[in-house]
C-alpha cells in the first residue's frame, strides 16, 4: 500500500504532464472519450492522480529530505550540527546565522509546498463538475484543504507571511498575505477537514489524511501562535475523540520500519527503500561516524549495503548532557563506537555524538531508507495540551499528568508540582522535555521560537543571532521572479 501511495503519482503525473502539454497529437490516435485531455480531470482517476501528486509535495521527501527539511529546523539549534562534504558550507550558514536569500534549501522549503497548494487548486476547481460521487467529492475537497492548509502552515512557520493562491487563475505576481489573512485562512481550512475528513482508520488507504490529522495540525497551529485557549480546547477534544491512539511502549523501537504502523503515529512523512529515493529516509547515511564498524551500547552492526557518507550529523555534548542518567531516549544516540580496526573511538567530549532515532533499514536500497518520519505524534498532543494548560493557568495536576504520562515512558519518575512551581519553571520544563523527546523530528526551531528562547540561545552559543532570525529569508529567486513579493526585514 505504501508504494501505491507512492504517491503512485510519478507514472500517473507523467500522463497528466503530458496531457497538459498537448498529447492530443501523440501518436495521433484516436482517444476514448473519458481519458481525453479536456475530460481528464472530470475523472476519478484524473483526480486521483492530481491528488497523489499534491500528497507526495506536502511530504516534501524528495532527495536528501533530512538535510533539507529537517536540518534547517535543527542546525539553527542546541541539538544539530554538521561537518564533511559539500553542504558543509551551506550548513554552517546555517548554524553560524550568516543566512542570506541565495542560501540553498531555501527552495526546497518553497517551491515544493507551493506545488501542493497549485495542485490542490487545481482539485478544488474540477471537483464540482467531475464524475465523484457525491460522498467523494467532499473527501477529495478536505483532502485538498487539508494538504493546502498543511502546506501554508509550512510555509508560514518557516517564512512568515507568503502570498495566498487560493485559485489557478490569480494573477502571475501576487504579493504577500496579511499576517491575519494567513492565520484566518489555514484555520479556516484545517477545521473544514477536521469535518469533512473519516477517521483515523476509516481513510480509503494508509497516508491518507483524516481527522486526526488535520486536528493535530491545528492544535500544533494554535500552539505555535499562542492562541492557548484554543489549543487547550481542541487538545482536549482530541484527547476524548480519538481513543486508537497510544504511546508505543519502548522509545527505542518506536522509528524503527518494522513499527511504523504504531498506535502513536498520528501523521508521518512516508518513507520507501526504493532505487529512485523519490519517498526515502536518508538519515542514516548522515549519522555513522568515520569507518564505523559497531556501536555495543545500543546493539548496531554496520551492513555492508549501507551507505557512510561524508556528510556527517553530529549532537552537541552539552544538549546530551541535559537528559538524565535514566531517560531510555539516550539509547538512540551513541557516545562512543568501534572502528573498521577494531579500536573504541570515543565521541562524546567534542561535540560528535550521533543520533539513530531512525534506526538503519535492513532491507534499505543504497541511500533510500524505509523510515517514516513522524510529524505529529501523540506525545507532541500530550505535551501541547501540558504547555497550554500552564500558559493559562499555571503549573496543575492535569499538565503534570501529561508531562508525566511522557516521562514514564522514558522511564523517568514522576515530577512533582514542587518541582515546577511557578509558571516560568513549568515552561522551562516541558520545554526541556520535548528537547528530549523530539530531537531530529524537526520540532526544536519552532519550540524554542514559541518559549521566547530561540535567540537568546543562539547567542549564547555565540551565535550572531538577531530578531529578524526568528524568519528565513525569502529564496532570491522568488523575489527576482515577482516584484509583488517584498523580502523579509534585514535580508
Amino acid at each position: 500500500m505504501k508504494k501505491t501511495i507512492k504517491y503512485s503519482l510519478l507514472g500517473t503525473l507523467v500522463s497528466a504532464t503530458l496531457f497538459l502539454t498537448g498529447c492530443k497529437d501523440y501518436l495521433k490516435e484516436e482517444v476514448f472519450s473519458q481519458l481525453a485531455p479536456e475530460n481528464y480531470l472530470n475523472t476519478k482517476e484524473g483526480l486521483t492522480s492530481v491528488l497523489y501528486e499534491a500528497y507526495a509535495k506536502a511530504a516534501n521527501m524528495n532527495g536528501n529530505n533530512s538535510i533539507y527539511v529537517l536540518g534547517p529546523q535543527e542546525f539553527v539549534t542546541d541539538i544539530l550540527y554538521q561537518s564533511g562534504d559539500n553542504v558543509e558550507a551551506t550548513i554552517r550558514n546555517f548554524r553560524e546565522f550568516t543566512w542570506d536569500p541565495n542560501m540553498d534549501f531555501l527552495v526546497q522549503n518553497w517551491d515544493t509546498y507551493y506545488q501542493c497548494i497549485r495542485d490542490a487548486n487545481i482539485l478544488l476547481e474540477n471537483i464540482p463538475n467531475s464524475n465523484l460521487t457525491a460522498a467523494e467529492k467532499t473527501l477529495y475537497q478536505a483532502e485538498a484543504r487539508f494538504l493546502r492548509a498543511v502546506s501554508y502552515y509550512k510555509l508560514y512557520f518557516f517564512f512568515g507571511t507568503v502570498p495566498l493562491r487560493t485559485s489557478t487563475s490569480q494573477a502571475l505576481s501576487l504579493p504577500r498575505a496579511s499576517d491575519d489573512e494567513l492565520k484566518q485562512f489555514i484555520t479556516t481550512e484545517l477545521k473544514f477537514a477536521i469535518e469533512n475528513l473519516p477517521n483515523p482508520g476509516a481513510e480509503a488507504q494508509k497516508y491518507r489524511a483524516h481527522k486526526a490529522a488535520a486536528s493535530g495540525y491545528l492544535i500544533k497551529f494554535y500552539l505555535n501562535t499562542k492562541n492557548w485557549n484554543e489549543a487547550s480546547t481542541l487538545s482536549a477534544q482530541f484527547l476524548s475523540s480519538f481513543k486508537n491512539y497510544s504511546l508505543y511502549a519502548q522509545y527505542k523501537d518506536l522509528f524503527k520500519v518494522e513499527n511504523e504502523n504504531n498506535p502513536e503515529y498520528i501523521w508521518v512523512r512516508p518513507a520507501i527503500a526504493s532505487s529512485d529515493r523519490v519517498t526515502a529516509n536518508s538519515w542514516s547515511n548522515v549519522s555513522f561516524p568515520d569507518n564505523f564498524k559497531s556501536a555495543p551500547e545500543v546493539g548496531l552492526t554496520f551492513k555492508s549495503t549501507w551507505l557512510n557518507w561524508p556528510n556527517e550529523f553530529r549532537i552537541y555534548d552539552k544538549f546530551y548532557n541535559t537528559f538524565e542518567a535514566a531517560d531510555k531516549r539516550k539509547d538512540l544516540m551513541i557516545t562512543y563506537y568501534t572502528n573498521t580496526s577494531d579500536q573504541r573511538v570515543e565521541l562524546r567530549g567534542s561535540d560528535n555524538i550521533r543520533s539513530f532515532k531512525y534506526w538503519p533499514d535492513p532491507n534499505n536500497v543504497g541511500a533510500a531508507h524505509g523510515n517514516d518520519i513522524p510529524e505529529i505524534r501523540l506525545a507532541d498532543i500530550l505535551l501541547s495540551r501540558a504547555e497550554a494548560l500552564n500558559e493559562l493557568n499555571g503549573p496543575n495536576a492535569d499538565a503534570l499528568d501529561l508531562v508525566n504520562q511522557v516521562r514514564s515512558r522514558a522511564g523517568l519518575p514522576a515530577l512533582k508540582l514542587e518541582s515546577v512551581a511557578t509558571k516560568e519553571a513549568f515552561r522551562d520544563m516541558i520545554l526541556l522535555e520535548r528537547g528530549h523527546e523530539f530531537f531530529n523530528e524537526g520540532h526544536r526551531r519552532m519550540d524554542l521560537i514559541r518559549t521566547g528562547k530561540f535567540i537568546s540561545d543562539a547567542q549564547a552559543r555565540g551565535k550572531n543571532a538577531q530578531s529578524f532570525h526568528l524568519l528565513f529569508p525569502i529564496p532570491q529567486v522568488v523575489i527576482d521572479s515577482d516584484p509583488a513579493i517584498k523580502q523579509n526585514p534585514n535580508y
